[in-house]
């Protein structure tokens, strides 16, 4: 079985494809070991949880201006003060067989150990621009995994319902700092001063 894995790995990997045929296949049959070498040799972002790889949707135009608007708000804030900001595709592992792609990641401390060259050990804050092919997975799922992984501040950037929702970690869950609207700025709680017009986010081109 293994070899069998190995093998349908290698030829994903030079197809550079992955259908959902292949991957109902191999699922939950995967190790941590051939997702790293499987995301190395692709374009595609692609998120591991226990064996199962779930290929994510190719960005749309939109929401690389919106990742690109908050990005440049990000770097102008956190660089300056020494820490690091990058984005999608940057594996971020959350935890034991478990990564995820964040569309923003970011450490306060650009020397923090956590900051990998494969791949992030964790991060201080993420943001995810919510897809309309899976929205309970931004909403709901990365909710619970960035909460265990310990990440201090988690964005969630919805279009769909105009909205940007800062979470901040309390204890081992988050609690809303709050739920932004048009017309309003969305604040953070772990970087002090820094704030953004949601409107402008949302309607970034």
């Amino acid at each position: 079985m293994v070899l069998e894995i190995e093998t349908s790995a290698m030829q994903l990997r030079l197809a550079g494809d992955l259908t959902e045929i292949d991957l109902a296949a191999l699922q939950g049959l995967w190790s941590e070991a051939q997702y790293l070498r499987l995301t190395a040799h692709t374009l595609r972002l692609i998120e591991f949880t226990d064996g199962v790889l779930e290929v994510l949707p190719m960005p749309t135009r939109k929401h690389q201006a919106i990742s690109r608007w908050l990005l440049f708000a990000l770097v102008a804030m956190i660089h300056p003060a020494g820490g690091d900001v990058f984005y999608a595709p940057l594996r971020l592992r959350v935890g034991p067989g478990k990564y995820r792609e964040p569309d923003l990641l970011a450490l306060l401390d650009r020397r923090d150990p956590r900051n990998g060259d494969a791949f992030w050990l964790g991060a201080d804050l993420v943001v995810e621009i919510v897809s309309p092919d899976n929205p309970l997975r931004d909403t709901q799922v990365k909710r619970v995994d960035y909460a265990e992984a310990g990440i201090a501040e988690y964005w969630i950037v919805n279009p769909l319902e105009d909205s940007i929702t800062v979470l901040q970690l309390a204890g081992t869950a988050y609690r809303e700092h709050g739920v932004f609207g048009r017309g309003e700025e969305a604040t953070s709680a772990l970087l002090p001063g820094f704030a953004v017009p949601v409107a402008a986010v949302l309607d970034a081109e």
